[in-house]
Order: C-alpha cells, then sequence, then structure tokens
C-alpha cells in the first residue's frame, strides 16, 4: 500500500533553475544534498523533512537536444505539488518570468493552475480548500 509520494527524479538542463522555481513554488524546500563528482553528472534533493526532488543533470555521455514535449511524448506529463497560497505563488511565478499554462475550470474545492519552469517542465499547483477527502478529490 502506498501512503505517500517519497520523492521525483527529475534531469533537468539547468539544476540552479530549477532549484529557482521550486523556491518559489515550495517555500519550505532546502537544499539536502548537492553532489558533483568530477567525473561525472551533478544532482541534488531539496525538499523538506517529508519530501523531496531528486534534480539531475543529463549524464555526461548524453546529448539532449530537445526539450520535453508534455502529452506527446513518453516522459513525465507535469508534477503535481499541493501549495497553500496558489494566488501568491502565482504572483511570484508570473513577476519570475514563468508561463503560465493551461486554464482550469473553477472549482469549489480546489484551486489549480499549471506553469512551466525554465526546463518546460509543467507543474501543477493545487490549493485544496476542503480537508474532506469526498470534496478534495470531487471532479466536477
Amino acid at each position: 500500500m502506498i501512503t505517500r509520494i517519497e520523492h521525483l527524479n527529475i534531469t533537468v538542463p539547468d539544476i540552479d533553475a530549477a532549484i529557482l522555481f521550486l523556491k518559489i513554488v515550495a517555500p519550505d524546500f532546502e537544499v539536502r544534498q548537492d553532489e558533483h563528482l568530477s567525473d561525472s553528472y551533478r544532482w541534488v534533493h531539496i525538499g523538506n523533512d517529508d519530501y523531496y526532488i531528486a534534480l539531475q543533470e543529463a549524464h555526461l555521455d548524453a546529448d539532449p537536444k530537445n526539450r520535453l514535449q508534455a502529452y506527446t511524448n513518453y516522459g513525465v506529463n507535469h508534477v503535481a505539488v499541493v501549495v497553500t497560497d496558489i494566488k501568491e505563488i502565482e504572483q511570484k511565478l508570473l513577476a519570475g518570468g514563468y508561463h503560465k499554462g493551461i486554464n482550469t475550470p473553477q472549482e469549489k474545492y480546489r484551486k489549480r493552475a499549471y506553469y512551466y519552469n525554465s526546463a518546460g517542465l509543467e507543474w501543477e499547483l493545487v490549493e485544496y480548500l476542503s480537508i474532506r477527502k469526498e470534496e478534495k478529490y470531487l471532479y466536477e
């Protein structure tokens, strides 16, 4: 039985840019580990006491050419994170030059927004307006 997602592992073109984005979306996240071995790629764990995201650069012998094409190619389509003040986060993301994704319908028990980070990965932000399971996960 799965009780929670512990972490996501994402290969990104620029770890520092990814950290900048995540510090806006999840201000309680801190860099827990930052490793860059001289003969290998860099990787970082950024998170809090309960969850983290593992970011890694492409391996040295890799030659990534295309940005992620979500919903078209195989791979990650988006990453969803629960936030507590979606309006404030959206203001900071827009001020930081990040681009908004699709518009979402207005829902009674949650607010959602989609944004792209500088690597082109789509993130879904979710703010729940209820603690009741049957309301939080109501698909209107």
